[in-house]
Parts: structure tokens; C-alpha cells; sequence
């Protein structure tokens, strides 16, 4: 197995802190237990201080060639939204760098990277999603998102990352309580979230006996007396160092007179100056604080070997390495009482209440004014810190990412639709028992999964919505539906009519509750809201047009989701393509598809062509269609078929019973060659044929195209004619009165056109032409032209067909 471990958690401001320790502990640890796995290290070039010092530390484990780097589009940080678009091109780039190495697993060891400086780390922003494991440390600013989400960059940065967390196929949890939090905060299926742990570098020791050494260190930080120490790994409310400082100033006399409170952590101005504040107000004098800023793992372990007693009043850890490592140093610890923090320390009478600056105060004077105590700690410190190991953790990351590339593996090898959620999925079904095994008691049937269906569905006016009215029987089956929709009433038959209904509105909030969520998007107005909802729940999507340019143009031309057209040229196709879009819009909207950004929200993505998949791989490279299934579009048999039901659908049309009729099905726009067709009827001799009738099955296009046609027509008579939107039941009357069909494409967009298949299947010869999917289409099932069609071609095309009735017949019996 080929494992690429993205290091960035190594290299950027997280390195001067647990996050940066625990990345680089956890990608040696993979390196050193990998035995038959090859593991490869991708690090980020704009952040070159520290590359040098990575390739060092793996020297002899990962050969150098091994050890790729990307170079993004820097600046880049999160924090500056005016840098939003070479962030998301920056995503693209090294996604695509990853793809390019073909790994088996990708292993994200600090995600949440890339606000303040230059690092980038996106899942699922071209594909691989489903192979791509992430190292979750806590979802502490999902949890309390006025304390640390304040900004609107904030949440921008942030809502982006969470949309990748709920894209990856795996979650390494750093703790049994953020492996809780993630399945319940993230809704995400339990075998999604898997608990590593975590440990100390073998370098967090207690520090041999050295007086000199000792003494330079407490003139180094200017301690007189005993110290009292914490490591917060960085600064922000929850690390509660205020807390501390208060509680500190409530010790008794004797005890705080002896002690001085050292706080060893990175610090800006004015994080600095607001704890030396809250020090004087507090009533501590300028010496019984000690503010280190920085410094270095070594120095680290000689404070903690040092200490009288570490705490760690922090407020919410996804684990607390800090008090780990202190503990392996033989310092005596006591901690807050609150998420992970006893979990790590495991010890009932080191804990305490981190709200109450008092409790604190009063653990932290029981341990020092009881000797006892603290040699209870220092001997259950040790330990604690040995039952966590880097190996062991790394061993389990690994049999982790095994277990998901080997049932990756065996999906692939199955063809399983939605690889990514079926993975994990509760209710599930087991494995078949092998034969000859004994028979197993009936088990009660496992709760079926839930599946929110967000898409249009009748009596709007588009075909996805019939699309998905057909499928919903043949889903029912399986999960317990879910309707979300953004449309005033629904028709449905009787035994789907009771299926729950919810608003976009509502789905926005809740959606994190479901286990699958399927989109049905195509080019229309009629999936204008998916666009925002997809951002917030990612989800399989079928994708029934390619190209979204025309609805988001519309959309931006309306106001309602401003720069939305604009905003996709540049994210999808760069800045040459926003140019044309604001030069020649309509252009513009025929040459880019503008769907980067559905792509990136889908978990998995289902088109009904070969056609589509490649027009994936022209557009944004070969890797971009891993994640896609090749579904055919289903269609249902007919209604019915023979002299009498088309007797009936043409006595119900006004349609005479000797007629030959032909039919063109859809929209009418210059895409479908409608006005050639006109043309090319209006010259061909069927034109003076008292019997030949040419029917526009559909609604006519609303702007100068559709009244240029509608003049043409004009003149042409009675039997040439636009028949307007059907309803289901005149749509199918038709194909069972008509004796031929025309489907023509100018443009393909990716679609598959769904009436050339109901043409198909009540056995009509179709005139098709070589563009998109028609061209796939069996050439002796249609009678197929070129795909630049010209008025001669087709007018003598339509000659022939009128010509040689046994031969359309023959075409019509094949398809």
C-alpha cells in the first residue's frame, strides 16, 4: 500500500505546538512500523524554514524521492477572503499533485491549517476523498462558534474545512472523547471515526541531576522559588490561563509565597499583555508571573523535570499532550475534570473543576502542602506515560487506513455506487455465511439508513423531476426517504405521497443528521437552492447535466445569488474565463461549465454517460472522474403498445388515424436544431405531403429564438406546429402516436438525453446526430448523421425515412 502523508501540521504555526509535535511524532511512528508499505511525504514549498529540518528527522526512514513538495499560489492565508481564489486554486494544485502520486491512503495529519500563513489543505476539491484519512485533534470553534468564529473570514475558513472533514473516508481520532464528538457533532457513522491516541517523544524524560544546568535555567526565566507550571501549547479562552492566574492569587498566603506560577508558551503582544493585566489586577507582583513566550522541546523537558506541580485548567482538549508530556518528565499533575483531560491523566484525585478559579486553587494547595500526594502522582505520572506509545499509536493509524484502502479496494472491485457512504453505513448488511455454516437465528432487521432526496419533483416543469419520481419506488426499498424541497406542492402516487417533506431551509440546519444525501442537479432554476446546501452537507450527486453555467447566470443576472456566474468562471476556469463571461456572456456560458464547485461537494458523483465522465477529464485532468459512476439512464417500459392504444393517444391528441407523424421531444432552443428542423422539413418533399405532420413536443424558448420560430412555422401550415409543455400523460400519448422522432443536439452539455431513450423504447426510428452521448448511441438503433448537421442532410434524411417505412421499422424494432 502506498501511503502519502501530508506534513503541513510539521511546518506551519502548528509546529510550535502540540498539533506541529503530534504531526510529526505520528508521521515518524507510520514511517518506522510501515514494513511492506511504501510511505511518501508531501510538504508545502512556501513553507521552505522548515523543510530542511523535516528531511533530517526522516533520513533512513523515507528515501529522499519520496519526499515531494507543491508549490502554491502564495499568499494565500484564510484570514484575507480577498485571497479566497489562489487558496481554492492552491487546493486544486496539490490535490492534484497527490493524485498524481497514485496513493493507496493519504493520511491529513493537521487539517485545519492555513488561516494565518501559507500552508493549504483541502479533501475532496478534485477527488480522492473517499482515501483520504484525517488526524482529528477537536471540533472545538464548530462547538462554540461565538468564542472562536467571530469573523466572517473565520467562518468562511473554517465552514470549508469542516466540508472537507465531513468528505473524508476516515477520521483519526487523537481520543476517545473526539472520536464521540465527531460522530456526534459530524452525525458521521461510528466505523468512520476510529481513535489512535496519542503519546509522548521519548525525549520528555526526566532531566538527569545537572546543579549548573538547573541553575542557568532559573536565571534564564528569573525563578527564585519553587514553580508552579503550565503548558498551554498556545493562547485563546479555553486555555483558561486567566483562570489559572486567578486561582493562583487565591492561594494561601504561605503557599503562594513560596511558589512562582511560570506559563511556558508562545505568546503575541497582546495576548502577553493581557495576561500581565489581569496579573496586577489580580494582585500578583511583577515576579509571581512568568510569561516564557517560546521555547524549545528541551527546554520543555528540564521546566517540567523541575516543576513542583504542572495543572491543566484548560476548559476543552480534544486530548491535552501537554500534561502527558509533563507527567512522563516526572512532574505531578492535576487537571480539569471536562472532555479528555481525565482520560489522559487517569488519575480521580489529580482533577478538579476548571470553572472555579477556587477549586483550582484548592487542589493546587493540597498537593503542595502534602508530600504524600505528590509522590502518588509523580509515581502514577510515570506510569500513565507509559501505557501511551507513538508506536502503538502509529501501528493503529496504520491498521486503520488497511482496513479502509482493502474495503475501498473490494467496493472498487464490486462497482458499488457511493463507495464513501456505504462504507460504515448503519444497517448495513452482513456478510452472506459461508455454505455448509450452521443456520443463525433471525436477527431483528437493522433500522433502515436515512437518505435525504433533494431535488425537484412534479409537477415542476423539467424532466430530472419525472427522473425522480421513477426512482423513488426502487429507493424506498432500500432506505427511509426523506423529501427536501423548494417547490409550493408535490404530485406523487398514493404510496409515495406520505414520504416526509422538508424545506431547504430546515435541511440547511439538519442535514448532518442524515447518512446518505442525494442531489439531482442540472442546468435550471429548479436547482438554484442545492448550490448553497451542498456547501453546508456534502453528498452524492447525480448529475444530470455536465455544464451549470446557464443556471448560475441566471441567478446572478436576477440578483438572487449574486456573483454566483462569476464567481465559478474564476473558481472552475481562471481569470481569463471571468473575463469572457462579463465580455460575451452567452459564450461564455456555452464554453465553461462552471460545476467546479458541485464537483468538490460530491462524496460521489453518478452521470448517465461515458460522455459526461470524459468531459470530467478534459476539464480538470484524468483523476477527476475517480470518484464517478457510469449509470445508463433507466427508463420505464411502456404503457402500453399496439393498434389500439395508438388509436386512443391519437384520437385524444387530434391527431388524424393515417397521419405520418414525427416528433421532436423538449425544450425548444437553437441547442436542439429546432429551427434547422423547421428548415429542413419545410424543403424536403414532405412538406407538399397531405399526410406528413411535424409535432414541437415541448415549450417554446422565450426570447428572439422562439419567436423567429414561431414565424417560420407560420407560414408552413396546420401540420407543422409546436404542441407546448405536456403533462406525463400527453408526453407518452405521443410517443405511442408518433411513427418517427427527430432529436437533435448543437451543443452537448453532458446530458443524456432522456427522450431519445423513450423515443428508443416504444420503438420509433430516431433521426439522431453525432454529438455528446447521442454519439455513443448503437448505430444501428438510430439512424444517426453527422454531427455538424446542414438543412440538405436532414431534409433528405427525413425523405428517406418517409421513403422506406420497412426500413424505419427495422431501426425501431432494434432500439
Amino acid at each position: 500500500m502506498r501511503i502519502v502523508i501530508d506534513l503541513q501540521g510539521a511546518q506551519s504555526e502548528s509546529r510550535f505546538r502540540g498539533v506541529g509535535r503530534y504531526s510529526l511524532a505520528l508521521a515518524l511512528g507510520v514511517a518506522r512500523n510501515a514494513g511492506p508499505h511504501e510511505v511518501w511525504l508531501l510538504l508545502n514549498g512556501a513553507l521552505e524554514a522548515s523543510i530542511a529540518e523535516l528531511r533530517l528527522a526522516f533520513a533512513g526512514l523515507v528515501p529522499a524521492q519520496r519526499i515531494r513538495l507543491f508549490a502554491p499560489a502564495a499568499p494565500l492565508a484564510g484570514h484575507d477572503l480577498a485571497l479566497a481564489p489562489a487558496a481554492r486554486a492552491s487546493e486544486l494544485l496539490r490535490e492534484h499533485v497527490l493524485a498524481e502520486l497514485a496513493p493507496d491512503m493519504v493520511l491529513v495529519t493537521s487539517l485545519f491549517e492555513g488561516y494565518v500563513d501559507d500552508a493549504v489543505v483541502s479533501v475532496g476539491a478534485l477527488a480522492g476523498a473517499a482515501r483520504t484519512a484525517v488526524v482529528l485533534y477537536d471540533l472545538i470553534p464548530l462547538l462554540n462558534p461565538e468564542a472562536y468564529l467571530p469573523t466572517p473570514s473565520q467562518q468562511h475558513y473554517y465552514g470549508l474545512k469542516v466540508a472537507s472533514l465531513r468528505r473524508a473516508g476516515l477520521l483519526l481520532a487523537i481520543s476517545d472523547y473526539s472520536r464521540r464528538e465527531a460522530i456526534e457533532a459530524l452525525g458521521l457513522a461510528p466505523e468512520r471515526v476510529v481513535a489512535i491516541s496519542t503519546a509522548v517523544d521519548a525525549s520528555f524524560r526526566p532531566a538527569a541531576p545537572d546543579p549548573a544546568g538547573l541553575a542557568a535555567l532559573r536565571r534564564r526565566f528569573g525563578l527564585t522559588r519553587a514553580m508552579i507550571m503550565y503548558a498551554p501549547g498556545g493562547f485563546d479562552a479555553r486555555k483558561n490561563i486567566d483562570g489559572l492566574i486567578t486561582a493562583f492569587s487565591l492561594l494561601p498566603a504561605a503557599v503562594r509565597a513560596g511558589h512562582q506560577l511560570l506559563v511556558a508558551s508562545k505568546l503575541d503582544g497582546d495576548d502577553r499583555k493581557a495576561l500581565e493585566r489581569h496579573a496586577l489586577e489580580r494582585g500578583l507582583a511583577a515576579d509571581e508571573l512568568i510569561l516564557t513566550g517560546y521555547v524549545s522541546d528541551a527546554t520543555l523537558v528540564e521546566l517540567f523535570s523541575s516543576a513542583a506541580l504542572f495543572v491543566f485548567p484548560s476548559k476543552h482538549e480534544g486530548f491535552g499532550l501537554p500534561a502527558l508530556e509533563a507527567m512522563a518528565c516526572g512532574a505531578p499533575v492535576i487537571g480539569a475534570d471536562n472532555t479528555s483531560i481525565p482520560e489522559v491523566i487517569g488519575c480521580a484525585e489529580a482533577l478538579f473543576d476548571a470553572s472555579s478559579p477556587q477549586a483550582i486553587a484548592d487542589k493546587m494547595a493540597e498537593v503542595l502542602g502534602d508530600p504524600a500526594m505528590q509522590a502518588r502522582l509523580r509515581a502514577h505520572g510515570a506510569r500513565q506515560a507509559a501505557r501511551f506509545s507513538w508506536d502503538i499509536t502509529a501501528r493503529r493509524a496504520l491498521r486503520a487506513l488497511e482496513a479502509r484502502a482493502a474495503a475501498l479496494d473490494a467496493l472498487d472491485a464490486l462497482d458499488v455506487l457511493d463507495a464513501p457512504d456505504v462504507l460504515g453505513a448503519p444497517g448495513a448488511p452482513a456478510s452472506p455465511a459461508a455454505p455448509g455454516a450452521p443456520a443463525l437465528s433471525a436477527a431483528p432487521a437493522a433500522p433502515r439508513p436515512r437518505l435525504a432526496l433533494v431535488t425537484p419533483l412534479p409537477p415542476e416543469r423539467t424532466g430530472i423531476a419525472d427522473y425522480a419520481a421513477q426512482l423513488l419506488p426502487a429507493l424506498a426499498a432500500h432506505f427511509d426517504i426523506e423529501l427536501v424541497l423548494c417547490q409550493p406542492r408535490v404530485q406523487l402516487p398514493p404510496a409515495l405521497a406520505a414520504l416526509p417533506r422538508r424545506s431547504a431551509e430546515w435541511f440547511a440546519e439538519h442535514g448532518a443528521q442524515y447518512q446518505h444525501i442525494m442531489y439531482h442537479f442540472g442546468n435550471s432554476p429548479f436547482h438554484s437552492h442545492m448550490f448553497a446546501l451542498l456547501r453546508e452537507h456534502p453528498g452524492v450527486v447525480v448529475l444530470h447535466d455536465f455544464f451549470l453555467s446557464s443556471v448560475l447566470a441566471y441567478e446572478q443576472m436576477t440578483g438572487a445569488m449574486p456573483g454566483a456566474w462569476t464567481g465559478a468562471l474564476f473558481d472552475g476556469h481562471g481569470y481569463a474565463a471571468m473575463q469572457a463571461g462579463l465580455t460575451d456572456g452567452d459564450a461564455a456560458k456555452h464554453r465553461y461549465p462552471c460545476n467546479l464547485e458541485v464537483l468538490r461537494g460530491a462524496t460521489r458523483v453518478v452521470v448517465h454517460s461515458a460522455h459526461a465522465r470524459a468531459l470530467a477529464c478534459h476539464w480538470y485532468g484524468a483523476a477527476a472522474a475517480d470518484n464517478w459512476d457510469v449509470v445508463p439512464l433507466p427508463r420505464a417500459a411502456p404503457l402500453a403498445e399496439g393498434p389500439a392504444a395508438r388509436a386512443a393517444a391519437r384520437a385524444a391528441l387530434g391527431i388524424d388515424a393515417g397521419a405520418w407523424l414525427v416528433c421532436s421531444f423538449g425544450f425548444i432552443g437553437p441547442t436542439k436544431l429546432c429551427r434547422e428542423l423547421a428548415q429542413a422539413w419545410i424543403a424536403s418533399s414532405l412538406h407538399a405531403d397531405p399526410d406528413a405532420v411535424l409535432v414541437f413536443v415541448g415549450a417554446n424558448h422565450g426570447g428572439d429564438y422562439g419567436v423567429e420560430l414561431s414565424a417560420l412555422l407560420a407560414g408552413a401550415g396546420a401540420r407543422v406546429r409546436i404542441a407546448g409543455w405536456t403533462d406525463d400523460a400527453d408526453y407518452h400519448r405521443y410517443l405511442q402516436a408518433a411513427d418517427a422522432a427527430v432529436q437533435l443536439r448543437a451543443v452537448s452539455h453532458g446530458e443524456t438525453s432522456a427522450a431519445v431513450l423513450d423515443c428508443m423504447n416504444h420503438g420509433l426510428p430516431t433521426i439522431v446526430n453525432r454529438n455528446g452521448s447521442l454519439a455513443d448511441l448503437p448505430d444501428d438503433c438510430v439512424l444517426k448523421l453527422p454531427a455538424a448537421v446542414d438543412v440538405a442532410t436532414l431534409s433528405g434524411a427525413l425523405a428517406a425515412l418517409r421513403a422506406d417505412p420497412a426500413r424505419g421499422a427495422a431501426v425501431g424494432a432494434r432500439a
